[in-house]
């Protein structure tokens, strides 16, 4: 990883890291992520590439079928105008806590689980590395399931399953070999082709008129703001894989935070109108887009659009396991793990719910993780630059905050995993006499309080430091 200084804009602090390897690249001669750990990354990823990528990361086909989430049960939804307004303030606010991500792992050149190397310390960082592990592998392979259910539903069958898996299992895998050369490919000719599909999907839709069963009903808008939020932030322990190749840190926030807000709000919306026009019913929601003149033919450009979000998952997996593992090749890793994923999803038939809030939970994780890591890199330790070298120490007090913020958020949204991990935080609520109203957000007070907690502790840290 290079120094921070020496890629990024003048104002990023410098960092005490390992020696980079440019030589592997300049005998190359190709401009490709590197291979192992300590290579300089290239610095060639623009505006448009980073608004490219992330533009596709924000349509997704689980985000369409997901808008029920947003809308509320049936018979008791919120207005079209509260689900939308939901849809739009939660994503900007979670969309800006990803480009802040986004910003730092642009100034340091360094991988996202890496990065909390600076912040925990090497040792340290290994526990959120292994939680993000088993949460990329958890969505990749529940993605790869999607792209088969969607292309069964395309191609009208029940059969063929194990055919879809293998084939998006295969295209995944090969997107994370050349992840640059994937980007590019998604810029130059899969962007423009989304684009092209939502446009038609949202003119078709909109034709045929949304109905309102929720007009004038803004219950709950605070808990679908949190569910959008906790959307976008489930990108933030990966934003970093991609933005380190940013020419610049301004290009990879606001390529990050412009792409990905338009592309979910679209989604999110255009997932609503499926949705009323499908009386409400989240398994029909494809029902909708088939419904219209050639439907199926833009329905299947965003299935197959939807590997993007596999690629995403595999990919920073293997970045995941190189802060573990860091003189194993990339290509090695992603291979394997594409493999892996692909195994899965050819052995699973469907995600229980019980490991889906699973995943959830290890996301909440992530929600104060981004909180600590944000105020110690601009107002603590990282002003002076962080230490990502293997040997970078331990930081034991930064838990602290991180720990206290994931407590915060069980508190107010215990995560449905187990019924004594549901029993302790009910408990936990009944003796300090809390009930969760509508006005409460987990995400929020979950980031602003460990958030506070860091910066009132960066005396003590720079204080270590020294």
């Amino acid at each position: 990883m290079p120094p921070a200084s020496s890629s990024s804009s003048s104002d990023a602090p410098a960092s005490k890291e390992f020696p980079s390897a440019t030589d592997v690249l300049e005998r190359d001669g190709r401009q490709e992520a590197p291979l192992v750990l300590d290579t300089e990354p290239p610095r060639t990823l623009r505006f448009r590439d980073h608004f490219a990528l992330w533009m596709n990361l924000g349509v997704s086909l689980i985000g369409f079928s997901t808008a029920a989430t947003v809308l509320g049960t049936k018979g008791s939804e919120m207005s079209l105008a509260a689900a939308v307004t939901a849809i739009v303030v939660g994503t900007a606010v979670g969309t800006a806590m990803l480009g802040v991500a986004s910003l730092i792992g642009a100034r340091t050149g360094a991988p996202a689980m890496a990065n909390l190397r600076g912040l925990f310390g090497t040792r340290l960082s290994y526990l959120p590395t292994v939680l993000n592990i088993v949460q990329c592998v958890g969505w990749g392979v529940f993605e790869l399931l999607t792209i088969a259910a969607s292309a069964q539903t395309v191609a009208h069958t029940t059969d063929y399953r194990w055919l879809f898996v293998l084939l998006a299992g295969a295209l995944t895998t090969a997107l994370t070999i050349w992840p640059l050369g994937s980007i590019a490919v998604l810029r130059r000719f899969v962007a423009g082709a989304v684009a092209v599909a939502m446009v038609y999907f949202t003119v078709q839709l909109g034709r045929q008129g949304v109905p309102d069963p929720g007009a004038g009903n803004w219950h709950g808008f605070l808990g679908a703001t949190d569910a959008m939020i906790a959307v976008s932030i489930s990108f933030v322990p990966l934003a970093a894989d991609y933005t380190r190749h940013s020419r610049t840190p301004r290009s990879a926030f606001w390529g990050s935070f412009s792409g990905y807000t338009i592309a979910q709000v679209w989604c999110y919306v255009l997932g609503l109108m499926a949705l009323l026009q499908s009386d409400g019913d989240p398994n029909r929601i494809f029902d909708s887009f088939l419904g219209v003149w050639a439907g199926w033919l833009f329905l299947l450009v965003l299935v197959l659009r939807e590997t993007d979000q596999s690629f995403a998952n595999v990919y920073s997996t293997a970045m995941s396991v190189q802060n573990l593992l860091p003189k194993v090749d990339r290509r090695v890793l992603s291979g394997l793990i594409g493999v892996l994923i692909t195994v899965l999803a050819l052995r699973i038939d469907r995600f229980t719910d019980t490991y889906s809030n699973f995943l959830g939970l290890i996301g909440s994780v992530f929600v104060p993780l981004l909180a600590v890591l944000a105020v110690d890199y601009f107002f603590g330790a990282g002003r002076n630059g962080w230490n990502l070298s293997a040997d970078a120490p331990s930081r034991w007090l930064m838990l602290l905050p991180w720990l206290l913020g994931f407590a915060v958020y069980q508190f107010i949204a215990p995560t449905q995993v187990a019924d004594w991990w549901t029993d302790f935080w009910t408990s936990a609520q009944e003796a300090l006499h809390f009930t969760p109203q509508e006005w409460t957000s987990a995400s929020l007070a979950a980031f602003l309080l460990p958030a506070l907690v860091t910066w009132a502790l960066t005396p003590l840290t720079r204080r270590a430091r020294a």
